[in-house]
């Protein structure tokens, strides 16, 4: 049974920085887990995805340069450090899982399995 648990998000100030980190269990092949994050009244929008074997990694344009994402094959977690924060980060953030390679930052129909979600809140 696969699952994905999310944590780290809250609160921060504009300029600030958060890691988000997701828990993998249940997958064991080659597979891709992407991070979205969804807006009020806005679609969910894809943030970053990365490869298990090789931590080939793919970003928005909008948090390039500003967000990392990284993995510990050992702790079977991927994280999502987020730097330079912006008001318009704010969203609720999901990690999501797909079993296939990403050749590039793929979309939400391509993953198979979802975290619940975790609220991140950039303001002054």
């Amino acid at each position: 049974q696969v699952q994905l648990v999310e944590s780290g998000g809250g609160f921060v100030q504009p300029g600030g920085s958060l890691r988000l980190s997701c828990v993998v269990s249940g997958f064991t092949l080659n597979y891709t887990i992407g991070w979205f994050r969804q807006a009020p009244e806005k679609e969910r929008e894809g943030v970053s995805c990365t490869r298990s074997a090789d931590g080939i990694s793919y970003y928005a344009d909008s948090v390039k340069g500003r967000f990392t994402i990284s993995r510990d094959t050992a702790k079977n977690t991927v994280y999502l450090q987020m730097n330079s924060l912006k008001p318009e980060d704010t969203a609720v953030y999901y990690c999501a899982a797909a079993d296939l390679e990403a050749i590039e930052l793929l979309p939400n129909y391509e993953y198979d399995y979802w975290g619940q979600g975790i609220q991140v809140t950039v303001s002054s």
